[in-house]
């Protein structure tokens, strides 16, 4: 075929049709869907939190002001405000003086609080809570042995002597309390701020359930010193085994005491708050 014949058919051949709004382009067509664009001020959020994360923002670095944000970022006032209260909620950053913020690393008491609030809201039961701290418990018991300090067993004798008188008062809430304590110390012990993380959150929803177990059984506290002072003697001297066995026991005989008490094992868990407006605690 010539240049000359070509250039013909190319004339000869119609034309394709423009594409109006809402046509498909093309035989197949696109099966497109609108675009997820998140809100103004979450990417504010978002970018600041990627000047902390990568490190060009430093713990205790102060930010700009609200409006001096907004002028480099090019948004409104208001828009810069609720980016940086998102990223207040996060932890990422705090008011120290005054008004101004300041880069923060969020503690793990933070996270956990809020990794607690996600667990009920999946609505998780005593039985899964107690499958994760069989394994967890036991285990930091006996690394806890072999990296406790001088002052996590000071803390952790004061903590079994204020129990003890708790228990002979009969103060079931104070018990409690004093229950979540001992075991948050040994987890800090252990020097691993990804296993408080990993174990804290499930703590601090099956911990607080031993009020009404502990208000329907009277042997229930004595039995909680009991293996309490055993677990602080065993971290005491070192020894890793009987730390984690006279743990081991302490997580099973929860269980038990709670069947014993007539509680659902299987029945969502309820928050401290929940215990405490419905008298059970």
């Amino acid at each position: 075929m010539t240049a000359k014949n070509a250039a013909q058919r190319r004339r000869a051949e119609p034309a394709p049709a423009a594409v109006t709004d809402g046509e498909a382009v093309g035989e197949a067509g696109l099966n497109l869907r609108k675009l997820a664009v998140s809100p103004t001020y979450r990417v504010v959020a978002e970018t600041i939190e990627r000047e902390i994360m990568e490190g060009r923002l430093l713990p205790g670095d102060r930010l700009p002001s609200e409006t001096a944000l907004a002028d480099q970022l090019g948004v409104n006032r208001s828009t810069a405000r609720e980016g940086l209260r998102l990223l207040e909620q996060t932890g990422l950053v705090v008011r120290k003086s005054g008004r101004r913020l300041h880069a923060a690393i969020p503690g793990h008491e933070e996270l956990s609080t809020r990794a607690s609030r996600a667990l009920l809201l999946q609505k998780v039961t005593f039985t899964d809570l107690h499958q994760l701290l069989m394994v967890l418990e036991p285990s930091a018991a006996a690394l806890a042995a072999k990296a406790i300090s001088e002052a996590d067993l000071k803390a952790l004798e004061e903590n079994v002597a204020r129990t003890d008188r708790a228990v002979q008062a009969g103060e079931s809430e104070s018990v409690t309390q004093l229950d979540l304590e001992f075991h948050d110390i040994v987890g800090a012990a252990i020097g691993n701020p990804a296993w408080l993380l990993a174990r804290e959150p499930a703590a601090k929803l099956m911990f607080p359930a031993a009020a009404p177990m502990i208000n329907a059984l009277p042997q229930a506290s004595r039995r909680l010193v009991e293996a309490h002072r055993r677990i602080f003697e065993a971290l005491r001297d070192g020894d890793a085994s009987e730390a984690e066995l006279w743990m081991r026991k302490h997580v099973i005989d929860f269980k038990r005491g709670y069947e014993l008490a007539g509680l659902s094992l299987d029945q969502p868990v309820r928050s401290d708050a929940t215990w405490k407006k419905e008298g059970l605690s």
